[in-house]
């Protein structure tokens, strides 16, 4: 059993109320485990569409996974859906009632003849305990013949609540589900910048070429850095896929030696602060058009407090001036938006915080501001270390949150370059 489909009931999800954030959780964690997903549909709280999704996506796969539909109010209409699907009805449930009402035993005003359907179960299933919700979760198995051979269809049943779908994959339908899968799914991640999707695809055609077909190369680009994933997949116990992978991943590194950044695949902000952490060394940002972005991308992972000290958001001229120390005659002269400036501001800002690094950034992020020779885009960085502090002048395109956003990540990875 090494393919699934994934189905997300609600209309919330079809009326863009709600971003479906779990398909891709589910996606994650089969994927770990060697089941692939080969098909995610969303379907409203119909019965009708509940049962056509479900039984079109068995004709494909003998693995079912679901989300949604299974509150006490009169829209949730899954559970019911299951059973006419299955073949079976509702009966109460002593181990599940006596968990609602210990879940809710310090909220006596949940606990009402609504909520009382929570602890009715499909009879023909198994079910399992939501550790942090009242729906059960529902383990559905039917017997039948495929080909000439008998086989098993099973769908799995999770709440629509993102936190509670996670928890039941987590914690209590992976392991069952590892057990189904023969298949191999491993994935190598690297990540380059500084060169275009379009040269990196050049540069390393040949070699991509020479790829075994139970491994693909896929392009993920962001903020002008790529993510080159190497993914393999095999059923064959011979293939030592790990050991073949890496040797893969050894012949691009000459092919990418001057634009590689990392072999994690964690966040630009992650892999500076365990640079920073390893080296016992801190850093610190003064911040104008990225208004605190680079401080919240620094600050946003736990442990941070070890290597990050603070930040300056300094909007104004007379912040950068008083605050700062940025020399008047350069405000007056060649403006905030400067190599001077941004020089002056990392100066500044790692001496008031005492820091080994500090980034400073000014530009014009829009929509207005922005003149024939600093068009709307041009942001100045400036990184200082504990030998010398640079500058360089960069041309980002977007709205202003998107300018804003693509200044505090390439700040970060400029700085981790230059570390």
């Amino acid at each position: 059993m090494n393919n699934a489909e994934i189905i997300v009931i609600g209309d919330e999800l079809l009326i863009g109320q709600v971003v479906d954030t779990n398909s891709g959780m589910i996606a994650h964690y089969l994927n770990e485990i060697g089941i692939s997903v080969s098909r995610t549909t969303a379907v409203h709280d119909d019965n009708h569409q509940i049962k056509q999704a479900i039984q079109e996506a068995f004709t494909r796969v003998d693995l079912v996974l679901t989300t949604g539909g299974l509150g006490p109010t009169k829209d949730d209409i899954t559970k019911n859906t299951l059973c006419e699907l299955f073949n079976t009805h509702l009966v109460k449930s002593d181990k599940v009632e006596k968990h609602v009402k210990q879940l809710y035993q310090h909220r006596p005003d949940v606990l009402n003849r609504l909520t009382e359907t929570q602890w009715l179960v499909p009879k023909d299933c198994v079910i399992y305990e939501n550790r942090i919700g009242s729906a059960p979760l529902m383990w559905f198995e039917k017997e039948i013949t495929k080909g000439g051979k008998p086989t098993k269809q099973i769908l799995l049943s999770m709440p629509g609540v993102p936190q509670e779908a996670e928890i039941a994959m987590k914690e209590q339908f992976t392991e069952q589900l590892k057990k189904l899968s023969n298949k191999q799914i491993l994935h190598k991640t690297i990540i380059v910048y500084g060169i275009p999707e379009s040269s990196l695809a050049i540069k390393i055609e040949d070699w991509e070429n020479s790829l075994p077909d139970y491994m693909h190369l896929a392009y993920l680009p962001k903020n002008r850095m790529i993510r080159l994933r190497l993914s393999g997949s095999t059923s064959n116990p011979h293939i030592d896929l790990n050991k073949e992978m890496s040797q893969k991943i050894n012949q691009l590194m000459p092919l990418i030696k001057d634009y590689y950044i990392a072999s994690d695949d964690k966040p630009i902000e992650v892999l500076l602060g365990e640079k920073l952490k390893a080296n016992m060394q801190t850093i610190s940002s003064a911040e104008s058009c990225t208004g605190g972005r680079v401080a919240a991308m620094l600050n946003q992972h736990a442990g941070s407090s070890a290597f990050y000290k603070g930040s300056v958001v300094a909007y104004s001229n007379s912040i950068k001036e008083h605050v700062l120390g940025v020399n008047q005659q350069i405000l007056n002269s060649v403006g905030a938006v400067s190599e001077q400036c941004v020089i002056d501001m990392a100066k500044g800002v790692k001496k008031l915080m005492q820091t080994d690094f500090s980034i400073a950034t000014s530009g014009i992020a829009g929509p207005d501001g922005g003149t024939k020779d600093k068009p709307v885009g041009t942001v100045w960085m400036a990184f200082s270390t504990p030998k010398e502090t640079v500058a360089k002048c960069f041309y980002f395109t977007g709205n202003r949150s998107q300018i804003t956003s693509q200044a505090a990540f390439t700040a970060l990875i400029e700085l981790y370059r230059l570390m």
